[in-house]
């Protein structure tokens, strides 16, 4: 084949998005993060971006925050605004599932399309450092006395986080729908929060908080894991007498009406940055747990976690 006649041919497949990923490595993606700056899933899409570029599958990637409402609003506008581009992800998790359950907003995430869950993670609640209280068990006794009495602050309504306290109230026999819960559009505002003393607990996933709880600006009082985490000196709800255990994920996915080949190409590129040396670096420096998954796998997966949290969320009053 004559050289003109190849180059021709090789920028017909790369305008088709039909080029393998080794020829596609000028791809410009397009991150969504449906959050405020500051929090899990902000950091999530750009250490992603990065090890994107790293594995040589994106020249470059561009990041859109839209926060609220548990990431609903981020998700209407990668629904309305992305349709059929091949460049366009969207970082997403469990606390957009519970969002959409309380929130019923007009888009749904199965109007996109998805790629790979990337990592889990426990959540841990925390006090302020001038915090009256010292234990979980001092602000259950509170609770007990005055539900409304103890403002709970985190993420969206729905979060993973909002789930945790409505299921704290419901073990020790108070009301979960008492429970005095104030929703923040991103980390970054929770943070902000508790460390002004602005709210009575706060909860998030355990990154997010390290280095204020190593610092002793927060005071942590439990993670939500099963068994206590790798590491980390801070006891389970489970070994404080409360039978509560609950995991956050974070995941990724695609724009509306890409094809089959598009989509596979998408998760192949995840694929290879959760290879690459900086997402190892992320997963360290920020305690994730890597949990990838992709394909019918995934698909299947977040249909579960549909069931499984709305289950949760009725047995705790919340819907």
């Amino acid at each position: 084949m004559r050289r003109d006649t190849f180059l021709r041919s090789m920028a017909a497949l790369a305008a088709a998005g039909a080029l393998p990923l080794s020829a596609r490595a000028s791809t410009n993606l397009k991150m969504m993060i449906p959050a405020n700056p500051g929090g899990g899933w902000d950091t999530t899409g750009r250490a992603l971006g990065k090890a994107l570029q790293e594995a040589g599958v994106a020249a470059s990637v561009s990041y859109d925050n839209k926060g609220g409402a548990a990431g609903a609003i981020g998700l209407a506008q990668f629904v309305n605004g992305s349709k059929g581009d091949p460049n366009a992800l969207m970082v997403m998790g469990a606390v957009m599932l519970g969002g959409l359950i309380t929130g019923k907003p007009p888009v749904s995430l199965s109007q996109a399309t998805p790629l790979a869950r990337l990592t889990s993670e426990y959540n841990v609640f925390v006090l302020p450092a001038n915090s009256p209280f010292k234990t979980m068990k001092d602000v259950v006794e509170q609770m007990k006395k005055d539900p409304g009495s103890i403002k709970w602050g985190g993420g969206s309504r729905g979060s993973t986080e909002h789930i945790a306290a409505a299921m704290i109230a419901r073990e020790v026999g108070v009301d979960p729908a008492k429970i005095n819960y104030v929703a923040f559009r991103g980390g970054g505002e929770a943070t902000a929060a508790i460390l002004g003393g602005n709210v009575s607990v706060g909860g998030s996933g355990y990154s997010e908080f390290a280095e204020y709880i190593n610092t002793g600006k927060m005071r942590a009082l439990a993670v939500t894991s099963d068994k206590r985490l790798k590491g980390i000196d801070v006891p389970t709800l489970k070994e404080q007498g409360i039978n509560v255990v609950i995991g956050n994920w974070r995941g990724v996915y695609g724009a509306p009406g890409i094809n089959a080949e598009q989509r596979k190409a998408l998760t192949e590129m995840i694929l290879k940055a959760a290879k690459t040396k900086s997402w190892a670096e992320s997963l360290e420096k920020n305690g994730w747990t890597p949990a990838l998954m992709s394909g019918p796998e995934f698909d299947k997966f977040v249909d579960d976690e549909f069931a499984s949290l709305r289950a949760v969320m009725a047995k705790s009053g919340m819907i």
